[in-house]
C-alpha cells in the first residue's frame, strides 16, 4: 500500500514515521522550508522508543503528480482549503482518504472535494509537538489511531489500511462506529481546549484551584451537544474522560494552549465554534465563554501581528 502522509508536524510526522520505521511505503506531502529540515531525517523522540528515518520520501505540491492508495491528513482545521488543493493530485478513482482533524466539518468538506466514497473517518489520541530542532516530541505515552469506513462497515479496503497499519509501534484501533468514536474525541478535545486555554492552566491546576466544577459543567454541555446530534456518548467514554478531566496533579493540557502561549493561530472555530453551532437549543453558557475568549484572543493576536 503507498501511504501519502499530508504534513511531517507533531501528527503525521509521528505516525508517519512509525509506520516508515515499519518498513511501510510512505512519502511526506511537506511543504519547501519543511522538505529543507527533514533533508536531514525525520526524528521522533518518544517514551515509548525514538525513532529516526534518516532520508524520508518527500514529496511537496510542485512535484506531486501521481495518486497513492491511502492519503493520511493531519493538517491544522485552518489550513484544510489549502491541503486539499496540495493533494489533490494524489487521489484517484480508489484513494482512500483518512483525516485525523478534530470536530466534523473536515468530513463533509472533503467529501464535497473528493466525494463521499474517498473519505474514511478518523481520529487519533496523542500529544505531541515539534521542537525548535524540527524533532517530533511525544509528550506522553498515548498514541492510539482510530479509522473506519463512515457507514460502519467492514470492508476490504479497511481491512488493508489495518493490516497496513499493524506491526507499527503505536496503537491502531479499527473501529466500526468511528463516527461515534470521532464525536466522543470531540467532546473531550473541546472541553479540553476551551478550559485549559480559558483558565491558562493545566487540567491539574484547574482543579488545585477549586475549577473542578467549572470543568464538569464544560463537559456536561459538550456531550449533551453530541446526544442532541444522535450520538449520547457511552456511559463509560463519559465515566473515563470525567477521570481524565478532574485528575489530581494532571498536567496534562491542551495543544490549543500551546499555540495561545506561542502567540499562534488556534482551530477554536473548527473545535468550539462548530460544536456551539450544532447545540439544538442545549444551555451552553460555559462553551460560549469559552469561545469568546478564543475569539478575543485571536482579534488581539492579529491586531499585534
Amino acid at each position: 500500500m503507498r501511504i501519502l502522509v499530508v504534513g511531517a508536524g507533531a501528527i503525521g510526522g509521528y505516525f508517519g514515521a512509525r509506520l516508515a520505521e515499519a518498513g511501510r511505503n510512505v512519502t511526506f506531502l511537506v511543504r519547501p522550508k519543511r522538505a529543507e529540515q527533514l533533508g536531514r531525517g525525520l526524528v521522533v523522540r518518544s517514551p515509548l522508543g525514538d525513532a529516526i528515518i534518516t532520508a524520508p520520501e518527500l514529496v511537496t505540491a510542485s512535484t506531486l503528480r501521481e495518486p497513492y492508495d491511502l492519503i493520511l491528513l493531519s493538517c491544522k482545521a485552518f489550513d484544510l482549503e489549502d491541503a486539499m488543493e496540495s493533494l489533490a493530485p494524489a487521489v484517484g478513482p480508489d484513494t482512500m482518504v483518512l483525516p485525523l482533524l478534530n470536530g466534523m466539518a473536515h468530513i463533509d468538506k472533503l467529501a464535497k472535494r473528493f466525494g463521499a466514497a474517498a473519505v474514511l473517518g478518523g481520529q487519533c489520541q496523542i500529544s505531541s509537538t515539534v521542537d525548535e530542532r524540527g524533532e517530533v516530541i511525544h509528550l506522553n505515552e498515548w498514541h492510539a489511531l482510530g479509522f473506519g469506513e463512515l457507514d460502519g462497515s467492514r470492508s476490504a479496503r479497511i481491512e488493508a489500511v489495518n493490516e497496513a497499519f499493524a506491526g507499527a509501534r503505536f496503537r491502531p484501533e479499527l473501529s466500526l462506529n468511528i463516527l461515534q468514536d470521532m464525536w466522543e474525541k470531540w467532546i473531550f478535545i473541546a472541553t479540553l481546549a476551551g478550559i485549559t486555554c480559558l483558565m491558562r492552566a493545566s487540567l491539574g491546576d484547574v482543579e488545585a484551584a477549586g475549577g473542578q466544577r467549572i470543568v464538569l459543567s464544560l463537559f456536561d454541555e459538550c456531550a449533551a451537544v453530541a446526544g442532541k446530534n444522535l450520538h449520547v456518548p457511552r456511559v463509560n467514554v463519559l465515566e473515563r474522560f470525567r477521570k481524565t478531566l478532574t485528575a489530581t496533579g494532571s498536567t496534562l493540557t491542551a495543544s490549543m494552549l500551546r499555540d495561545v502561549e506561542e502567540h499562534k493561530r488556534t482551530e477554536h472555530e473548527h473545535v468550539l465554534a462548530d460544536l456551539l453551532a450544532r447545540a439544538q437549543g442545549v444551555h451552553v453558557t460555559v462553551l460560549e465563554i469559552c469561545l469568546a475568549h478564543l475569539r478575543a484572543y485571536e482579534a488581539r493576536r492579529l491586531r499585534e501581528t
